[in-house]
Order: C-alpha cells, then structure tokens, then sequence
C-alpha cells in the first residue's frame, strides 16, 4: 500500500513506518571468560535470571590473603566473611544500543560503580566504572 501526498508517495512516512516496524538492534553478546586488564584474575559473564551478571571466576595472582580472600571492603558487614572467588562484581546488565549497562563492584575498595560495556572487538571487551561524570575504563581480553 502506497501513501500519495500531492500525486507522490510519501516516502518519509514509509521509512517512518519500516524503522518502528524493525525490532530494536541490541547490543552484542558479552558472555565469556574475560581476562582482566591487570591480568589478576578471570571474570565469567553469563546470564543471571533476567540480566546479564560477570563473577570472578579464577585468579591469575593469588590475593594479598590467599586463594580464601574475603570480601573484607564491602560496606555490608554481613558480607565481609564472604569469599570473593565466585562473587558477582558485575550485575544487573542490559543492553542499551550497542552497550551494556549496570553495576561494577570492586572488592578491592568495596565500592560499586555504574557500568557501561562494549565490545572494542571480537577478543576485546571495553569496561567502564562510572561515579557521576568521572570514568575509568579497562580493555579486557577474552579467555581461551
């Protein structure tokens, strides 16, 4: 079916028409083992019920305290007693365009940031931490 404005068809509306029509692109598929840019430790990202959440899956260089580290930054008291092996530091990822968008925690300091990820490239993951307008980003290689 044609739309005619003035003996032309309206291609505007058409185009219009195809955009809202096509479903929404989202970004790529981030799930993996990624190495992180210190090389200390292997993050797996993976689904976690309806999102997307990355947990520590291996050290590359064994913490301060040994293989048995706690979570002793975390401004949970309850938490502190915790292994980090297997804790997610990332959560709550979507996908927003082409990125993904949540929350980054760092047991180093027991601060968790707002997240923004991308893939740089094929073996390249580009993590960004995020407190108000101040940003730090790592590349991350992916595992094999």
């Amino acid at each position: 079916m044609f739309i005619f404005t003035s003996g032309r068809p309206a291609i505007g509306l058409i185009s219009a028409a195809m955009i809202f029509a096509s479903p929404a692109l989202a970004a790529e598929p981030i799930t993996g083992d990624w190495i992180t840019e210190d090389r200390d430790a292997i993050i797996r990202i993976s689904r976690c019920g309806a999102t997307v959440c990355g947990r520590i899956h291996k050290y590359l260089v064994t913490p301060p305290d040994g293989a048995g580290q706690k979570d002793i930054y975390n401004p949970d008291r309850k938490l502190r007693n915790r292994k980090v092996l297997g804790i997610a530091i990332l959560t709550g990822l979507r996908p927003d365009g082409d990125i993904w968008r949540g929350k980054v925690y760092d047991p180093k300091s027991g601060r968790t940031y707002r997240s923004e990820i991308s893939l740089d490239a094929t073996n390249r993951l580009k993590m960004k931490g995020c407190v108000a307008f101040i940003c730090q980003s790592q590349i991350w290689t992916r595992a094999r």
